[in-house]
């Protein structure tokens, strides 16, 4: 049940977002789903070179809009962050939830991996709690094709009671369906029932209570059942939304706040404590979750994780986990430290040759040598320096991590190390972030920001710096070549 009436409030300018419309006929099409699941792809296969980034105002996340006309309406794409929910416990999950909530997009599009769907309609739950404008793409059907798995996107679809839409965007597959189901939703061809989730009696209850108070003093486009539970909940970071949002401090209604301590009392009264109220909001979610990919998804092989369960006993087990992690980081190194002698003894060679060429020329045309010696030997050589040692292990270190990633092993290294860096009150994705750092201390602070808690995400930032990164393992040839080349700039002073 929605809201009635609807209010002035924010849209996606007032958020700070802005939406560069070139009619009032312009349609906003909000993107969101989990990392790595095609996101970006299906955004650039629809708008192609129509698109541009930038952040969210006063948040380090990244935003991308892009642009495309389909049967002459322009259609205008928000590519929002990636995220696993909505419950705000990052900035990207804050961003994603409030411009849902708030920009007012015409049509929310989650888009879900055809391989792991359980996985990924824990958000489709959350976002259809919101908004009943919703179409649930299915993508890399292709990829699940290959792995024996059945995807009924009809029953998906029933069960969800919005329309579900199978795609393969590599392929570009599927993106005919995906547009012309949005044209439909937006013309009204197509209206979705959203089927709300459900949760234990006491909290429903409450819930209908409190959304019932809402509707009366602050009548909005919102669903009041969902911003009712996010009351009870305490969510501060919807409540400072929803204070901008009404421009008043809801908190200061006395019927609201009543309904709201009663609610909790009734709660707290059936064996559910306050601090309880998330953990059996998003259990019910992923039972939710769990039966609707019971319900969608089939396995031509029952047995077809055997493998990776396999894999994950020997990798993530207590006796061989770290000493696997250790060796594969010891090769890595290996492998980046003696694979950058030669590329990097070249660049040395030639760039240091430059430099001999430019103190010869610049002395034949009678330059002062305090200015060679700011020009050429300050600013020209400690360039040479930084591109010669740092440039060719970092080309070999970075997509070796990639292959890492691309294999899945990474997650493996977060979760041995998860219950030490917890023991040092620290978050265990800090592991993945420090081992960025070997390879660039600036690429491991900036992955700091997948850490959800900011004191966390602080300790990550301040520690990170102390991860010894490539640039300080100057390749042992051009260790040898560096008094050479010392003696040859004395020389020439």
């Amino acid at each position: 049940m929605g809201l009635s009436s609807s209010s002035t409030g924010l849209n996606a300018v007032d958020n700070g977002l802005v939406i560069q419309k070139e009619s009032h006929t312009d349609k906003v099409i909000a993107l969101a789903g989990n990392p790595n699941v095609g996101k970006s792809t299906v955004f650039n296969a629809l708008t192609g070179p129509n698109q541009h980034t930038g952040n969210w105002p006063g948040k380090t996340v990244t935003s991308a809009q892009g642009k495309y006309s389909y049967h002459n309406t322009n259609y205008i794409l928000v590519d929002l962050p990636g995220t696993y929910s909505l419950m705000a416990h990052s900035s990207e999950e804050e961003v994603a939830r409030d411009f849902i909530c708030f920009g007012e997009p015409d049509v929310t599009i989650v888009i879900c991996d055809a391989t792991c769907l359980e996985r990924n309609l824990n958000l489709v739950l959350q976002v259809i709690e919101i908004t009943s404008r919703v179409i649930v793409c299915v993508n890399l059907m292709d990829e699940a094709k290959k792995k024996k798995i059945h995807v009924d996107l009809g029953k998906l679809s029933e069960n969800l009671g919005v329309p579900v839409v199978g795609t393969s965007a590599s392929s570009k597959k599927g993106l005919e369906n995906l547009t012309r189901c949005i044209e439909k939703i937006i013309s009204g061809a197509i209206v979705p029932h959203a089927t709300k989730s459900h949760y234990l009696p006491a909290i429903e209850q409450a819930s209908a209570q409190l959304s019932a108070v809402l509707e009366e003093r602050f009548p909005t486009n919102l669903d009041s059942s969902w911003v009712a539970l996010k009351l009870l909940d305490y969510d501060q970071s919807l409540e400072n939304s929803l204070n901008t949002y009404f421009n008043k401090d809801i908190t200061t209604d006395d019927m609201v706040m009543e309904t709201i301590q009663k609610g909790r009392q009734q709660i707290a009264e059936s064996g559910i404590p306050m601090e309880n109220i998330k953990d059996n909001v998003v259990s019910s979610l992923l039972l939710q979750a769990e039966f609707l990919s019971g319900e969608a998804v089939t396995y031509e092989d029952n047995e077809c994780d055997v493998r990776d369960r396999k894999i994950d006993k020997v990798l993530t087990n207590k006796w061989t986990g770290i000493p696997i992690m250790i060796l594969l980081l010891l090769l890595v190194f290996w492998i980046t430290i003696t694979g950058a002698n030669i590329p990097s003894a070249l660049l040395a060679n030639g760039l240091f040759w430059v430099q001999d060429r430019l103190m010869e020329l610049t002395t034949s045309a009678g330059m002062p040598s305090w200015l060679q010696g700011a020009l050429i030997l300050g600013i020209y050589r400690t360039l040479a320096w930084v591109v010669s040692v740092m440039l060719p292990p970092m080309a070999i270190f970075f997509p070796m991590f990639t292959l890492l990633e691309d294999f899945g092993y990474l997650p493996r290294v977060a979760f041995n190390l998860d219950k030490y860096f917890k023991k040092a009150c620290a978050c265990g994705k800090q592991a993945l972030t420090m081992c960025m750092g070997f390879g660039c201390n600036a690429a491991g602070v900036v992955g700091c920001r997948i850490i959800d808690s900011p004191r966390e995400r602080l300790i990550a930032i301040i520690t990170n710096n102390f991860v010894p990164c490539n640039g300080r393992f100057a390749p042992p040839m051009l260790q040898q070549q560096n008094f050479r080349f010392t003696l040859i700039t004395e020389r020439n002073l």
